[in-house]
């Protein structure tokens, strides 16, 4: 049975290992350290199969910036399973347990940029067609809005940006 929880701490280094293995490459890990010690809030949390690490997922505040001002939001990602566990919905869990924290910590509205057909599952929705859109230059359907509370997205418009470590990646 899998165990999804808040990283603890003493598990950066699985937590990167996690993240280099999914990933093949050190970006996603890098970015993970580097948002940990940014001493901004995050939401780190991991999955756990018989005590060992084998997923993790990150949440990061981004600003949706507008001339009328910014609304705080978060980020998803990254997210990461062990290449011997993927396929077996720990991502999926890992996702819906994410955003149920960013909820239950007062955040309304969260942002992906990521799979086009593995988010709409949760609720995530292409975000240009409702005037939010990424800093950077994507296709349409790969960056994603979800509301995490009803009404949340109700005349939010601008640009999204995130902590300037993901420039990096």
């Amino acid at each position: 049975m899998i165990e999804i929880r808040l990283e603890s701490v003493g598990e950066a280094a699985a937590i990167r290992q996690v993240n280099e293995r999914a990933f093949a490459r050190q970006n996603e890990a890098n970015l993970v350290d580097a948002l940990r010690d940014s001493g901004e809030f995050i939401i780190s949390m991991v999955a756990l199969d018989e005590g060992q690490i084998v997923g993790h997922i990150l949440f990061s505040p981004i600003l949706i910036e507008s001339s009328e001002g910014a609304k705080e939001a978060m980020g998803l990602g990254p997210v990461a399973v062990l290449p011997t566990s993927q396929g077996h919905g720990i991502g999926s869990q890992l996702v819906a347990k994410g955003l149920q924290a960013c909820q239950e910590a007062g955040f309304t509205i969260a942002v992906v940029l990521g799979h086009p057909a593995y988010y709409p599952r949760f609720g995530f929705v292409p975000a240009k067609p409702l005037g939010i859109q990424w800093e950077h230059d994507v296709p349409e359907d790969v960056f994603m809005v979800t509301a995490l509370t009803e009404n949340a997205l109700a005349g939010v418009k601008g640009v999204v940006k995130y902590h300037p470590a993901f420039n990096g990646v």
